[in-house]
C-alpha cells in the first residue's frame, strides 16, 4: 500500500500525538508549521496536510532542539590536551 500524499487533520493529531486544539494552536503560532489545505470554499470542507512538509518540519524540530541541547551541554576538554 502506498504512503498518502495528503493527511488529514485527525491524522496529524494522531502523528504528533496532539489533540486537534492542540495542533490549532500549533497551526496559529508556529510560522514555520505547515499551513493546512482546504478541499473546497464550504466551511465544512475537509482539511488536508502534505505529509512532505509535515516530516519536514518534524525534522527541523528534531534537529534545533538537538542544536539547543548540544549547544547547552558543557564541553569537556580533553584530558591530553597539552
Amino acid at each position: 500500500m502506498a504512503t498518502p500524499i495528503r493527511l488529514t487533520f485527525n491524522t496529524v493529531c494522531q502523528t504528533l500525538s496532539i489533540s486537534r486544539s492542540g495542533l490549532q494552536k500549533l497551526i496559529k503560532k508556529d510560522q514555520t508549521f505547515p499551513r493546512p489545505i482546504k478541499e473546497g470554499t464550504s466551511r465544512q470542507a475537509p482539511v488536508y496536510f502534505d505529509r512532505q512538509g509535515i516530516e519536514d518540519w518534524h525534522f527541523n524540530k528534531c534537529q534545533s532542539a538537538n542544536m539547543k541541547t548540544a549547544s547547552k551541554t558543557p564541553h569537556k576538554t580533553s584530558p591530553f590536551a597539552l
